[in-house]
């Protein structure tokens, strides 16, 4: 417990007097640095939270959040699809089914990847209800096509054009293997986010699909759309006791090495970030061993009057502990407030210097992603206070080991 008299000298140790000039410097630096240190890394987590958040949303809503696979030709048991456990995780089961091709238009070819879907499922997919997309939504018969909006760009190609896509699954003719080919007509341009999957996946019909590529219903996948894709590993291992004949992966096991990349980052970050919180705790070390300089006499009339070394070591211990909580908490708001008005932050900067920060067209971002995270802000609040305590407890042991009987001597 801390007395009242603990108390009473402790704040009166904290009030600023002239004579204490360049001490009070110190503090006030060592109180800014932890500040700043505690608000940055709460604003960088917060910005890399948003991003990953934001990434997720985007690879949750163009690709299936579990696929099924069928391991040999007899496909996936349709019995199986009545599991209560199913329906309880699940929003939408839709059978699909991909190929490689190749698309002809004028001069130009390109490889993409063909994803076939029932004209009726076409419509309940994520990037066909968003408010990009452009076209007829419940268009998709034999002969039509959906495509990416950075394919369109790319080769000039806009809706009611027709272009040709060649299959690498031959025709036997009596000149030998001939590639496959079909005329599509374009239909619609989705648009997920990102660029990668807009320019080089298409959707057709699946009964076309099929019948291009030369595949049996049996080799349909199966894509399940769960109620939070976000938890995807817990739910990962109920679909797998549900399906423990087939291949079973999720978004996430596609994305893998982009995510653990992204968690890599965010960790070093971390680490990095939290060397401005202690090298401006040490500050609170150099600011205490001045105060028990400064303080000598102070010192030596307490201890001649029966205060006991625990009690100035608790004094000293709270000067550094009061100084630290209390940046630390300064900076815990200024971070919050930063991280919350971050979007209004940089149109001000933006505006104010004639700058693009965090532009569109680059990071496919329309404004800069931010999520508070309390745990996050736990930890960062918890470790500054940590670094606070241990820098505090040498200064405080020094100032209970002087001996009144020296320090008043030359006073």
């Amino acid at each position: 417990m801390i007395s009242t008299l603990e108390k009473e000298i402790t704040f009166r140790f904290l009030k600023a007097r002239k004579k204490d000039g360049f001490l009070n410097v110190i503090s006030i630096f060592s109180f800014i640095g932890i500040s700043l240190g505690v608000a940055v890394l709460i604003i960088v987590m917060s910005v890399m939270n948003g991003f990953r958040t934001e990434l997720i949303n985007k690879i949750v809503g163009f690709n299936p959040h579990i696929t099924v696979k069928s391991y040999d030709n007899n496909g996936i048991d349709l019995n199986k699809l009545d599991n209560n456990n199913l329906k309880l995780i699940t929003k939408n089961l839709i059978f699909s089914n991909s190929g490689e091709a190749i698309i002809l238009k004028d001069n130009t070819s390109k490889g993409i990847m063909l994803r076939g879907y029932q004209t009726k499922e076409f419509s309940d997919l994520t990037i066909i209800k968003n408010d990009k997309f452009k076209g007829d939504r419940s268009k998709l018969d034999k002969n039509s096509i959906s495509i990416g909006n950075e394919l369109s760009f790319s080769l000039g190609l806009k809706i009611k054009d027709k272009i040709t896509i060649m299959s690498p699954s031959g025709v036997e003719t009596i000149i030998g293997s001939m590639p496959k080919q079909k005329t599509f007509e374009i239909t619609s341009i989705f648009n997920s986010g990102l660029a990668d999957f807009d320019n080089n996946i298409a959707l057709i019909n699946l009964d076309t699909l099929d019948d291009f590529f030369g595949f049996d219903q049996k080799d349909r996948n199966l894509e399940i759309y769960l109620i939070d894709p976000k938890n995807i590993d817990s739910q990962k291992q109920i679909i797998q006791k549900i399906f423990d004949q087939e291949f079973i992966y999720t978004w996430a096991d596609m994305n893998s090495s982009l995510f653990s990349a992204l968690k890599v980052e965010r960790n070093v970050m971390f680490i990095i970030l939290s060397l401005i919180i202690i090298v401006a705790a040490f500050n609170i070390i150099s600011g205490l061993t001045i105060l028990v300089k400064n303080k000598t006499r102070d010192i030596a009339i307490l201890k001649s009057i029966g205060v006991l070394n625990k009690s100035i070591v608790k004094i000293f211990f709270l000067i550094g502990v009061i100084i630290g909580t209390s940046a630390t908490v300064f900076g815990i708001f200024l971070g919050v407030t930063f991280s919350l008005y971050i979007e209004n932050f940089r149109q001000f900067l933006s505006s104010a210097f004639n700058i693009s920060l965090f532009p569109e067209e680059i990071y496919f971002l329309s404004k800069m992603p931010s999520e508070i995270n309390p745990t996050s802000i736990f930890i960062i609040s918890l470790c500054s206070i940590i670094i606070t305590i241990i820098v505090s407890i040498f200064p405080a042991i020094k100032a209970a080991k002087m001996d009144p009987i020296k320090s008043l001597k030359y006073e």
